[in-house]
């Protein structure tokens, strides 16, 4: 291979490598987040000007568990200016049977069918916790659980409605 085809191919690769990374604080985030229990495609952008909250989740992770009933509240008390959307990352069965005890919350719970949200999001451990601003960017990533690290997250999401008309929860 001359020099010039090893450099192409190289600027390719490095293309192709900068495109897989997963977002973070100031990107834009992918858009896709799964389909609802009625197979209803959910996006980023059908909560443009919201505060966003996109958690990767599983029944099995007790973790997450702790954290869908926070987020929960969280979603409720700040009265439309918060979306939680919180994407189930198990088979499709057991997808539905969850969706379905969970259906009185208010969160919107979806499936990553083909793991294609949860690659794009870089989820490589749950919970995986990406906070998106009014803005549509990427405003921090949170991999894993810890009881002190809600207290940063609210700080950050009040951070982000501290910014609009609509004030802290």
């Amino acid at each position: 291979m001359n020099r010039l085809a090893f450099g192409a191919a190289l600027l390719a690769f490095s293309a192709v490598a900068a495109s897989a990374a997963p977002p973070g604080p100031g990107d834009t985030p992918p858009v896709a987040l799964g389909s609802t229990l009625g197979r209803e495609e959910v996006r980023t952008t059908d909560f443009a000007g919201k505060v966003l909250v996109v958690t990767f989740w599983a029944s099995w992770c007790p973790p997450c568990k702790r954290e869908l009933p926070l987020l929960e509240g969280l979603q409720r008390t700040a009265k439309g200016r918060v979306q939680v959307v919180a994407v189930n990352i198990e088979d499709t069965e057991r997808f539905r049977a969850v969706a379905r005890a969970l259906k009185p919350l208010a969160l919107t719970i979806t499936h990553d069918d083909g793991r294609v949200s949860s690659d794009a999001y870089g989820v490589h451990g749950i919970p995986h916790l990406v906070l998106i601003g009014r803005d549509g960017k990427v405003r921090q990533v949170h991999r894993g659980y810890s009881e002190d690290a809600i207290d940063e997250i609210l700080a950050e999401i009040n951070a982000e409605l501290a910014g609009s008309r609509s004030g802290a929860l």
